[in-house]
């Protein structure tokens, strides 16, 4: 077996670059960076102009999108601000004011709001027809029903509450059992028993819906 000694006399030593040779080399790392930099002066002159227009595009976009969002936080802040105003003054008109101006939920909660501090029913059915959220929509049009059912005809109370006939709705049993009182209301016991028990066999009815409807059985 080769001894580490014999093993490293076998290693050839690399040979020293003499001085012509690293001058040679100088040289061509020199020539290479002339080059690299006439090709980028050669770039910048000929694209300079697309170059400055996407930085000062980027910029735009960059300030842009701050002062949107700056602006964003601030109209939630006021909007927030004006309505527990509103609510702490119990001003149901800067309520409704507030729900005219702005849009989605806010707006229907706002007008919500306004309607249970003046009871101006004309609010609900606005709420209604033209809400922006399907709860609070839901939600005016189970109002009106409580407030109008009675002089309802079983057909209209029906076809006024059919939207919340699907479980997309958030007051989907509320409203079946709504109907199925009507049912009774006008002698149909057949019909509000078939409402009846399909809310008492739905195992996602709650539970106070389902007591309701064992009781009306």
């Amino acid at each position: 077996m080769a001894t580490i000694l014999e093993r490293n006399k076998k290693v050839k030593t690399p040979e020293k670059k003499t001085y012509a040779e690293h001058a040679q080399d100088a040289l061509y790392r020199e020539v290479w960076e002339d080059v690299n930099n006439e090709k980028t002066q050669q770039f910048l002159k000929k694209y300079w102009r697309y170059i400055v227009g996407a930085a000062i595009g980027i910029m735009i976009v960059v300030c842009a999108i701050q002062i949107g969002t700056r602006m964003y936080y601030a109209s939630k802040i006021a909007t927030a601000t004006v309505y527990e105003t509103a609510i702490a003054n119990v001003d149901a008109n800067a309520l409704a004011n507030l729900a005219h101006d702005k849009g989605g939920a806010t707006s229907d909660l706002a007008l919500f709001q306004s309607y249970l501090i003046d009871r101006d029913i004309t609010k609900l059915e606005d709420l209604a027809e033209n809400g922006h959220t399907r709860d609070f929509k839901d939600l005016a049009r189970l109002h009106l029903a409580t407030i109008n059912g009675d002089k309802m005809e079983l057909d209209e109370f029906v076809k006024f509450l059919s939207d919340m006939d699907t479980k997309k709705s958030p007051f989907y049993y509320t409203a079946r059992l709504m109907v199925a009182q009507k049912y009774l209301a006008a002698g149909d016991v057949e019909s509000a028993n078939e409402i009846l028990d399909a809310i008492i066999n739905d195992e996602n009815a709650p539970a106070s819906i389902s007591a309701t409807a064992q009781t009306l059985k």
